[in-house]
């Protein structure tokens, strides 16, 4: 596996930021706006729903290495023959709401099966927060020894923040902090935090263990697109502080 090289040198300095439109979102004005806001907000690379038209479109705007998400492993094959650099099971929120849960055997499943469709191209893969933690850095091992690159963190869903501001900010990306700071230590693999991070938490992500943060609704929520470019460079920026100090 080669992986996209400025990719590499992000993940090698811990500064990554992954910009996600949403595994399910196949609207080609929303998704065109993010991957806008990620290319000019200075993002690492974007994350977008693995649809063939969708990735020809970013590749269209940006010259940031496009990720594709989904969990049928057969999406996977034309959104790479289209053009995707990377790939990515998970991004698991929007099924969470559908009721919709996903155990350990069938991410280990399914990362088995889209190894075996495409062994070479870089790929990464969600542990569901709905696991307990122990479970999931087992998880995350087993996916690692199965052919993930890259581990994702989440939990954004399953936090229930009681306080506003900073300290609601610091509650809401609590679960996601904690299974990188358990799961960075143990495998071998670039590990990243996504699901409720914002620029006040991604240096806490830095902090804990992770290579870099995934974030979505905190962009691709906001109603314009200089709000969005904005809000990529604050974290942009986020990044770059938590990385001075974890150099001290």
């Amino acid at each position: 596996m080669t992986m996209h090289p400025s990719l590499q040198r992000a993940f090698n300095n811990r500064r990554v930021l992954k910009v996600i439109s949403g595994l399910n979102n196949f609207d080609a004005a929303s998704v065109a706006a993010t991957v806008k806001a990620a290319e000019f907000g200075g993002a690492t690379f974007v994350d977008i729903a693995a649809d063939r038209t969708l990735v020809q479109l970013a590749k269209s705007l940006t010259k940031l290495p496009v990720c594709v998400s989904a969990v049928e492993p057969e999406k996977f094959v034309q959104a790479v023959a289209a053009g995707a650099d990377l790939i990515e099971i998970g991004n698991f929120d929007s099924f969470y709401a559908q009721g919709r849960r996903f155990k350990a055997l069938e991410v280990l499943a399914l990362t088995k099966q889209t190894r075996a469709l495409l062994p070479e191209i870089t790929l990464s893969v969600t542990v569901p927060h709905i696991l307990e933690l122990d479970q999931q850095v087992q998880l995350a091992e087993e996916l690692v020894k199965a052919g993930a690159d890259i581990i994702q963190t989440e939990g954004g869903t399953s936090s229930n923040p009681v306080h506003p501001g900073t300290l609601g900010l610091i509650e809401k990306a609590a679960p996601t902090l904690a299974a990188a700071f358990e799961i960075s230590r143990v495998v071998s693999v670039p590990v990243l935090c996504a699901s409720g991070i914002s620029n006040v938490t991604a240096p806490l992500a830095i902090a804990a263990g992770a290579a870099g943060v995934g974030v979505g609704s905190a962009i691709n929520q906001l109603n314009s697109e200089i709000a969005m470019i904005a809000a990529v460079r604050g974290l942009v920026e986020a990044l770059a502080t938590a990385r001075v100090l974890t150099q001290k």
